[in-house]
């Protein structure tokens, strides 16, 4: 498995309610394809949504963005961890 940071883009704003949401959906339907979501950022004001996932591929990520609700990542970017 790798990780992935993924971006979305919401012109207009964003709120952290509806990210919350979202990111239920997310985690109701990651196991259904072997992807783990771990945890998300949102600057509410400029519409950024920035999601940390762990998944075989990219593609199996925004499949469940894709089917949990719809709202699939504008850029996605495989990425190591280190402290």
């Amino acid at each position: 498995m790798s990780l992935f940071m993924d971006v979305h883009n919401i012109e207009g704003g964003v709120s952290a309610g509806d990210v919350a949401g979202a990111h239920q959906a997310d985690l109701a339907t990651q196991e259904k394809y072997g992807v783990s979501y771990l945890r998300y950022w949102v600057d509410e004001e400029a519409g950024k949504i920035f999601c940390l996932v762990e998944a075989d591929s990219a593609d199996d990520a925004n499949t469940v963005h894709r089917e949990a609700h719809g709202l699939v990542a504008d850029e996605i970017f495989a990425v190591t961890e280190h402290e």
